[in-house]
């Protein structure tokens, strides 16, 4: 099959240090469709050969065991091409149409890696130029506007351009193996099912945690702030994949439908539900890994008086017959205790404890990164005398090492194959999308209304306190306090 994939944004960092990698990714592993041309557009001045120049040198900063080989990159970077383009311009786009033209490709993917601020302008100029025929495919990188009526109105533009099954709107998350394995786990294995409900579980929790600051990223994350980067996009579609029903197939709207029921479930906010179970804070300076790190505030090009969320976390609930009642807690932050993405079902307590000593209920832990696993832990009797007390136990599995003759796909790079391929399974729908943006609103909107800062919490920390005693009120503790 033959593809043209166009980057716009094509010198930028998420070209550069995801795209491009992820593209060379799929060359080595045999994956990426032989006839294929990959074009990258941006406003510098450049040929074809110092654009590959300058992408070499980029790649030299890529992980060790992921850098291309002189041999490997000279073989990828022949497909590579750069056309200077002014995105203003309505004749650049009649000239991309017909760099286009020069073949008829079986596919086009115009992969949009700007700023979303360009969305609408770019796919009105492309439809324009009639850029929108049924091979073209068009990939809108996240976030995609900053609450519901920009959402809305890029999603307006796109569809006023572009039929929804060409629109693939990307949540690189969804392209990690381990959340892959959310629906495996889920809906390959009989054994779940019957216990994936309130009657056996208490509680759920989502953890997005990094131990990076903003680094040089902060005019866009001081517009942005955690809530909008970590838990309206990945947190939620993790949400769906846990709580959703089984899909009648594996077919793209099959699951999305079943997802946004989830989301059309969620227990809606009010002012003083946010007051009580939402957590916002901002990190101070502390030390991460032994060494110290500043605070938000003494960040790059950060306002000294910025407002802005580091961490949020919140309690909510799915309002159906198979989840009323459980507590779901999602948390991301910067400048946490560790780099830690991980789901973990907390278990109910059995209901007559026959064994001496406090009981530990069951869990399963769901690694998302670094590592890519799962853990359930048990109960088991020692030495197994008659009256003794149990100790947990932990089946653990590493899907690193269990798979390890095969080369594990990243999530870019099968995003990336899936866009090609024309599967919207792992892409998020314009309604999933609008809907999560309803449910975070009210949010945004009581802390906008709010006097009170974000809480402070130390660099290095696992967030504000209040956070642990959200939890807390309902009796349990995050994965670490345990």
């Amino acid at each position: 099959m033959s593809f043209d994939l166009v980057f716009f944004g094509g010198t930028g960092d998420l070209t550069w240090r995801k795209l491009m990698p992820a593209l060379f990714q799929a060359f080595r592993h045999g994956k990426l469709p032989e006839g294929g041309r990959i074009l990258a557009v941006a406003r510098d001045e450049q040929t074809d050969e110092k654009y590959r120049d300058w992408l070499r040198e980029r790649f030299k900063e890529v992980e060790g065991d992921k850098r291309p080989s002189d041999e490997e990159f000279q073989r990828f970077a022949a497909m590579v091409f750069y056309r200077r383009m002014d995105l203003s311009q309505p004749e650049h786009y009649t000239r991309l149409k017909e760099w286009l033209g020069e073949r008829q490709a079986d596919t086009v993917v115009l992969y949009l890696a700007t700023s979303p601020h360009l969305f609408t302008q770019i796919c009105e100029q492309l439809g324009a130029a009639g850029l929108n025929h049924s091979r073209v495919r068009v990939v809108l990188e996240k976030p995609l506007g900053h609450d519901l009526a920009s959402a809305q109105q890029i999603n307006r533009v796109v569809r006023s351009v572009f039929e929804e099954q060409q629109a693939f709107r990307i949540d690189h998350y969804l392209g990690k193996p381990s959340v892959q394995n959310l629906m495996a786990l889920r809906f390959g294995n009989a054994f779940f099912e019957p216990l994936w409900r309130r009657e056996s579980i208490a509680n759920i929790q989502i953890t997005l945690a990094e131990s990076l600051g903003v680094g040089t990223r902060g005019p866009f994350y001081d517009g942005t702030g955690a809530l909008r980067d970590m838990i309206q996009n990945h947190a939620l579609q993790l949400l769906t994949i846990l709580a959703m029903e089984p899909p009648a197939s594996n077919d793209a709207d099959a699951i999305r439908d079943e997802k946004l029921k989830v989301l059309r479930a969620l227990k809606p906010f009010t002012a003083d539900s946010v007051v009580r179970d939402v957590v916002r804070g901002q990190y101070r300076a502390g030390s991460v890994g032994g060494q110290s790190v500043p605070g938000y505030l003494q960040e790059a090009k950060v306002p000294a008086d910025s407002r802005c969320e580091t961490f949020v976390a919140l309690r909510t609930e799915i309002q159906n017959w198979r989840w009323a009642g459980v507590p779901f807690y999602l948390r991301t932050g910067k400048r946490l205790a560790a780099r830690d993405a991980q789901i973990v079902i907390n278990f109910r307590q059995v209901p007559h404890a026959i064994f001496p000593g406090a009981q530990r209920a069951n869990r399963l832990i769901i690694k998302l990164q670094p590592e890519d696993g799962l853990e359930l832990e048990l109960l088991a009797a020692k030495g197994g005398a008659p009256g003794e007390a149990l100790a947990p136990v932990s089946l653990d599995l590493d899907f690193d090492k269990a798979f390890s003759g095969a080369a594990r796909v990243g999530a870019y790079e099968r995003l990336l194959l899936d866009a090609i391929a024309g599967k919207l399974n792992l892409f998020v729908r314009s309604d999933e999308q609008e809907q999560a943006w309803r449910w975070v609103g009210p949010i945004l909107d009581a802390w906008a209304a709010s006097e009170e800062p974000p809480r402070p919490y130390t660099a290095g920390s696992w967030g504000p306190a209040a956070s642990s005693a959200m939890v807390a009120r309902d009796g349990f503790t995050w994965p670490e306090e345990v």
